[in-house]
This record gives C-alpha cells, structure tokens and sequence, in this order.
C-alpha cells in the first residue's frame, strides 16, 4: 500500500503510532542508560565511589549527564523525525 492509498485518517494514525513508538524507544534508552550507570557504577561502600565536579560518578553519568544527553537526542530527534499535524476538522481542503 503506497502512500499516495492511504486516506487522511489512515495516514494521521500511521504517523501517530510511528512517534509514539519513537517515544517509547527514547523512554526505553533512557531507563537502560539511567539504570547501567546508577547500578553499575554505584558501590555499598560510599569510600569507595569515584568524583566527578563533585558529584559521585555514579550520579554524574546517570543523573546529570543522561539529562544532557536525553536532551539533545530529544531535540534532534524530534526535529529530524516528527512530522507537524494539523488538528483542526475545518481545514479539510489545505
């Protein structure tokens, strides 16, 4: 079924259901960055944790950095892939 086939609703769905699968991948990326560094830098014993500006590096990487960088890759992301839908029903002919 080429695209050219596809009725305005049909399109406006499928288009929906490929950004919400995007951002539930982001979502997914997220908690395994967020959870591979909290988890798998983090010790029991705080002596033995590692600085990063004064942060522990457990918290740097998955707290401070996963926000920069779920940030940007939001940004692109959304810039590169999400496609501007008209909601209103009244303009039918554009």
């Amino acid at each position: 079924m080429k695209s050219g086939d596809l009725s305005k609703d049909e399109y406006l769905f499928k288009v929906a259901n490929r950004e919400a699968l995007i951002g539930v991948g982001l979502v997914i990326f997220n908690f395994i960055w967020w959870y591979a560094f909290a988890y798998g830098l983090g010790s029991k014993d705080p002596a033995e944790y590692t600085y990063v500006f004064g942060f522990p590096a457990w918290f740097f990487y998955s707290c401070i950095l996963g926000f920069i960088v779920m940030a940007v890759l939001v940004t692109i992301i959304v810039k590169k892939f999400f496609v501007a839908i008209p909601f209103d029903e009244g303009n039918e002919s554009e």
